[in-house]
């Protein structure tokens, strides 16, 4: 019988992260922030012959690899099931399929095991990934999230309260690499390949920046953006014109990022706030991590970045989040379900 009101939360529990919102089964453990084994396992070599992920595929990925995923992170972290404390599983946001393997193999086992269940915003985790670099990390400090389904700069006041100080009108920035990606005829997935063939080229291009200055309050918009480096190329062809795709490549990155480190040190300018954070995949980005190290310096504000690894979906920073849940005793019903969207509040 699932029971836990004798249940007594633990200062450094050991918690086994899930995450498999996309396409990569990641399975973690961690003792209190210290990270014993990180476990990914990627379907994003079947996913490139499509373009991009097929939640279909996706979906089956996870169910062939969720318990050996699972079993590798205990092994390598030297931990037995029955010394796990609780289980971190994502369950929004992301492709409804894949969500719900994971999602069903953390209720399997925190039921086989009588220990806390704990549902994480994937987006969260994202933001959690900060405490996996500096262990002592402790708000406030303005956290700059940008992946491939939300991008915003939010004051993070509290462990568990974070506000929106900014964010997109439409697509995110992550999106609109992998678009851009796509018109410059380069793989899946987008994001590091427009990263890699633009160090080869200049920012002579005047793409129209993400940052707006009017409207309900929102501060970017990557849709014009995206539709501009569209443009550009069509143009070109219909033209016969050579096109140097690393120039473009280098002017679409310098438009889509440059705004997003202005806004972030900005914000903790305005909020007298000492610390920056980043998370998501986008901040895996080459350039992006120069620039932010660069202006943070110059604002003499300290950037705790995580490790690229850390940024791109993986299961220590689900972990992450989860302890933070797990101390506030937020546990979730074996009931839950997952969810395909969660707004950013």
């Amino acid at each position: 019988m699932y029971d836990l009101k004798n249940y007594k939360i633990k200062a450094e529990p050991v918690i086994l992260g899930i995450e498999s919102s996309c396409d990569e089964t990641a399975c973690a453990v961690i003792k209190g922030r210290k990270i014993l084994s990180d476990i990914i396992v990627s379907s994003a070599s079947q996913q490139a012959l499509y373009g991009g992920v097929v939640p279909e595929i996706a979906s089956r990925a996870h169910t062939d690899a969720v318990d050996e995923a699972a079993a590798q992170a205990l092994k390598e972290a030297g931990i037995s099931p029955d010394e796990v404390d609780a289980v971190a599983v994502t369950y929004g946001a992301g492709l409804l399929g894949a969500l719900l393997v994971g999602l069903s193999f953390a209720k399997a086992f925190a039921h086989a095991k009588n220990i806390p269940l704990i549902a994480v915003n994937h987006i969260r985790g994202h933001m959690a990934a900060a405490y996996l670099v500096k262990n002592d990390l402790k708000p406030p400090f303005i956290t700059l999230l940008a992946s491939g389904g939300h991008t915003a700069v939010l004051h993070t006041k509290s462990v568990l309260e974070a506000e929106v100080l900014a964010s997109t009108c439409d697509d995110a920035a992550g999106e609109a690499f992998d678009k851009v990606a796509r018109v410059l005829g380069l793989p899946y997935p987008g994001g590091p390949n427009v990263q890699k063939l633009a160090e080869g080229g200049r920012r002579t291009i005047e793409f129209p920046s993400a940052l707006i200055r009017h409207g309900d309050g929102k501060t970017f918009s990557y849709s014009g953006l995206k539709t501009a480096v569209i443009n550009y190329m069509h143009s070109a062809e219909q033209r016969g014109q050579k096109v140097k795709r690393e120039d473009v490549a280098a002017s679409f990155e310098c438009a889509a990022i440059d705004p997003l480190i202005k806004k972030t040190v900005e914000f903790a300018l305005e909020k007298g706030v000492q610390t920056v954070t980043a998370g998501g995949g986008v901040i895996a980005n080459d350039y992006l991590r120069k620039q932010l190290a660069s202006a943070c310096l110059s604002a003499g504000i300290t950037l705790v970045l995580p490790e690229k690894r850390f940024c791109t979906d993986n299961a220590a920073m689900i972990a992450s989040e989860g302890l933070n849940q797990y101390l506030a005793g937020n546990f979730a019903p074996l009931s839950i379900n997952a969810r395909a969207a969660i707004p950013l509040k």
